[in-house]
């Protein structure tokens, strides 16, 4: 059987950034250290424990959809869609009546069109139900983003929407892999989309006590593995791969990114929102994502970390990474891009495997910023502050998510 497993290739892919909003400005900024997190403007809060954000910055829809469909879309399925009509239009693949049945839709997403129903609320209890839109469901269902970018692209084939919190993105690629792996299909579009920076989001999470409350100094709040963390700062956005059969992708000439080899998914089953003691979970991701891609850990050279700036993931990390890579824990890159982008909950595996592809492919790895104190009980090489240029091979990245959601993706420089 496993002779007959194709290779699964990135040819394209898409961003939509709190630090850039194409392919190359979210790069730029990931290399460059750019702080996106900063005080939230989309809504007044000034009665909100937290008071920052990672927004989305001057992003049009009209650059993307007309003005009277833009009106019917949840900005989290118009960041899913701009990120994959980018990702189309940069891998070249044309979808027409000759393929469109062996191109398919995953994206994910944590939450859905949160602003839409917490707008829709509003009108239901002041001005009652007969005045609440016909939009509001289409708008508000997390697997729009999924529907609306196969009706723009014209993908007829599989489509879906992966629902697990802050694994959501990456549980899509990983779906999306073994899909193309398998043969059931030729090519997928995939990866995660969020936009949950809204009033009863911020409120829910702080009551959670989860968000950072460092409101006066909101480019430093997103510190992960910094002993002075105080939790995580939400984000926003949308990263789309293109995943094709390299069969297909060879055949038409594709420009190709890197290879993904790897797909490892385990649940805690032990909490709600807490973390399984010592990361067993994640370590278990990270194991069988290795085998997946028939490696050992000694071959992973840079690790796209969770790191979500929280006072327990960031330690539970580090033991899981532990007890994966063994005596190799202390000598393999790792960083955490949330410290610049915060952290995109359902959104955050898409664009994290846009940045561990081109890690792999431009031989780069993005830093941790804001990593001054090391907490002790996070002692590894978290590439403090600065990107390091080094020789990239194999790249792991790793997505978390409440429920007890572990994912865990393997991507590869492609060698013919």
């Amino acid at each position: 059987m496993e002779n007959h497993l194709s290779r699964v290739v990135v040819t394209g892919m898409g961003a939509i950034t709190p630090i850039g909003n194409t392919l190359e400005d979210y790069w730029q900024g990931l290399i460059n250290g750019k702080n996106g997190i900063g005080h939230v403007t989309r809504f007044d809060t000034s009665k909100h424990a937290c008071q920052i954000g990672g927004e989305v910055k001057d992003f049009d829809p009209h650059d993307y959809f007309e003005r009277k469909e833009a009106k019917r879309m949840d900005r989290f399925a118009q960041f899913g869609v701009a990120a994959s009509l980018q990702a189309i239009a940069d891998s070249k693949l044309e979808i027409t009546s000759l393929n469109d049945t062996q191109v398919g839709v995953i994206i994910g997403s944590g939450i859905g069109g949160l602003q839409v129903l917490e707008d829709q609320a509003k009108i239901l209890m002041t001005k009652g139900p007969d005045r609440c839109s016909p939009f509001m469901i289409p708008m508000m269902i997390g697997n729009m983003a999924a529907g609306l970018a196969a009706i723009h692209t014209g993908a007829k084939g599989f489509n879906c929407c992966t629902v697990t919190a802050c694994a959501a993105g990456s549980n899509a690629i990983g779906d999306a892999f073994r899909l193309i792996q398998r043969g059931y299909i030729k090519a997928m579009i995939c990866g995660g989309t969020e936009a949950a920076i809204t009033p009863l989001s911020f409120a829910g999470f702080a009551s959670a006590r989860a968000l950072s409350l460092r409101n006066n100094d909101p480019a430093h709040a997103s510190r992960p593995f910094d002993v002075d963390r105080d939790g995580f700062v939400m984000g926003e956005g949308a990263g789309i791969l293109i995943l094709e059969n390299l069969d297909q992708a060879i055949a038409r000439g594709a420009k190709i990114y890197g290879e993904i080899i790897g797909y490892g998914a385990t649940c805690d089953a032990y909490h709600m929102t807490g973390i399984a003691p010592g990361g067993e979970g994640a370590a278990r991701a990270m194991s069988l994502a290795i085998k997946d891609a028939d490696i050992t850990p000694d071959a992973v050279d840079y690790i796209n970390a969770h790191g979500t700036s929280t006072p327990v993931n960031d330690p539970s990390e580090t033991a899981a990474i532990k007890t994966t890579f063994g005596d190799r824990a202390t000598k393999v890159a790792i960083s955490s891009t949330k410290s610049m982008t915060g952290h995109l909950l359902g959104g955050s595996g898409g664009i994290e495997a846009v940045a561990a592809v081109l890690a792999v492919n431009r031989d780069c790895a993005p830093p941790t910023i804001n990593l001054q104190n090391p907490d002790p009980a996070c002692d590894l090489d978290y590439i403090p502050n600065v990107a390091r240029n080094m020789p990239i091979n194999v790249v792991l990245s790793n997505s978390f998510g409440f429920g007890g959601h572990n994912v865990s993706l393997v991507f590869k420089k492609f060698i013919p």
